[in-house]
């Protein structure tokens, strides 16, 4: 983790005249007193963001993420996204060529309070016009971010102004809607967080947000093939893969919110291990607690957002991940035949006076992790990551949830693996023991073995 958030959050803003706001483009002189556009380029979970000015809020932590200073302008909340391509770390070994806003795909997470009123300057830099959409928000229809239908497309080179006032607490994103079928392939999105007034209300000691993401890189390759409508094959957390996300570090005891937007193709039923959780926000706002009831699994749909929480009483590592399995790897092969109980030496020693690197797969089962194949460059292993006991035979959208007694109130430090206390590991069974005998309970058998003999109480 960088203290780079921080040093943002602490850092003196320009200070300019307020702008006409709109749909419209901005003046040359205008343009002079826009807000800094503050820019990340570290692929790490940053620091949450300690509001500066303006209302008091608790901040939220993105996961392999930052949240978006701002500057106050007359009692107006500004921020600057531009909107630009960018280069993503999926995780190490890979990068991918993205779009995104401000160096990332995703963006950085905007954290307003309900009843600001926000202004948000909208550079373009792609090739191509764009907008923003504001997801789930209640706003005048001419900031709805739709091309076309609310507003003229954002064409390249241009600043676009979008402002209204935040008027629900709850979770949210934000997306184009300008040919969103590419530019929401390429990366462009973001999440959007607006804090109760009541900074007590719903309070939590670790809120954490991430958005569900899915790609589809052809290995060697570093660009999305944009046209795919179904077969991914890198699902991810804001654009990283295991072993590429960070965990989710959590002091025992500490009330945990995990907030998930998706903006895949397909749902994603998200499982934490361990303890039990509840519902308590969703698209529309908080879910009244008589609603709420027990769940380990939470099916999230396409453009759907869900609040979770849960009381983070058990200690150790705990996996957090989606359910469905083939999310869960990296750089699928969509048409691998089922080859377990083939007898593939003889085929093997014939393929590899060709293929000298050639390796038999899948005779077995899947279980590939610890395999060391030749890939071609910037391609991640289908599953990678290595724990305390081997490897985690993971990948995709995979993290953990790392509980431990003695972190700080503000450390989000990776503490390392859990050390389980003694007699506590699933182990190997070598069979019964036998319990040590006495000398009163032997009797010498005909091939001079000792013979147990097992007393019976009768009753008469």
């Amino acid at each position: 983790m960088s203290d780079s958030t921080n040093t943002l959050s602490r850092r003196a803003f320009l200070q300019g005249s307020a702008l006409a706001v709109g749909a419209t483009a901005v003046t040359r002189i205008g343009a002079a007193s826009l807000p800094e556009a503050a820019t990340q380029n570290s692929a790490g979970t940053q620091a949450p963001l300690t509001p500066p000015n303006g209302r008091p809020y608790h901040p939220v932590v993105t996961l392999n993420g930052w949240s978006l200073p701002w500057r106050m302008n007359n009692g107006v909340k500004e921020f600057h996204l531009v909107a630009e391509p960018v280069v993503r770390e999926i995780a190490p070994g890979m990068k991918a060529n993205l779009w995104g806003y401000n160096g990332q795909s995703p963006g950085p997470t905007i954290e307003v309070v309900e009843g600001d009123r926000v202004r948000i300057f909208v550079t373009n830099k792609l090739p191509e016009h764009t907008s923003v959409h504001w997801h789930g928000q209640r706003l005048p229809n001419g900031m709805d971010g739709v091309t076309g239908l609310t507003q003229p497309g954002i064409p390249p080179g241009k600043t676009f102004v979008y402002e209204f006032t935040a008027r629900r607490a709850g979770t949210f994103m934000y997306h184009p809607h300008a040919d969103e079928m590419v530019q929401m392939a390429m990366g462009m999105m973001g999440f959007w967080i607006t804090h109760p007034k009541d900074p007590n209300f719903m309070r939590v000691d670790r809120d954490f947000v991430f958005l569900l993401n899915a790609y589809d890189i052809d290995p060697g390759a570093a660009t999305p093939k944009v046209n795919t409508m179904l077969d991914f094959n890198l699902w991810t957390w804001n654009s990283r893969a295991f072993p590429g996300i960070d965990p989710l570090p959590v002091r025992q005891n500490d009330r945990v919110r995990i907030r998930v937007g998706n903006l895949t193709m397909t749902n994603h039923p998200i499982h934490l291990h361990g303890h039990e959780f509840v519902v308590t926000g969703t698209d529309g706002g908080w879910t009244p607690p008589a609603s709420r009831w027990p769940e380990v699994s939470a099916d999230i749909a396409v453009g759907q957002m869900r609040a979770i929480e849960f009381d983070a009483t058990e200690e150790g590592d705990w996996a957090l991940h989606c359910h469905k399995a083939h999310h869960t790897m990296n750089a699928m092969g969509h048409n691998v035949p089922t080859m377990i109980g083939v007898d593939q030496r003889d085929l093997a020693k014939k393929i590899n006076r060709l293929i000298p690197d050639y390796m038999v797969m899948g005779d077995k089962g899947g279980s590939m992790g610890e395999m060391e194949m030749p890939l071609p460059d910037n391609t991640l292993p289908m599953m990678g990551g290595n724990g305390p006991y081997g490897s985690l035979e993971m990948g995709g959208m995979f993290s953990v949830v790392k509980v431990r007694k003695n972190l700080a109130r503000n450390d989000y430090r990776d503490p390392g693996w859990y050390k389980a206390p003694s007699g506590t590991v699933a182990y190997e069974w070598r069979g019964a023991e036998q319990p040590a005998a006495s000398a009163s309970d032997k009797k010498t058998g005909t091939d001079g073995d000792a013979v147990n003999v097992i007393r019976r109480n009768h009753q008469h």
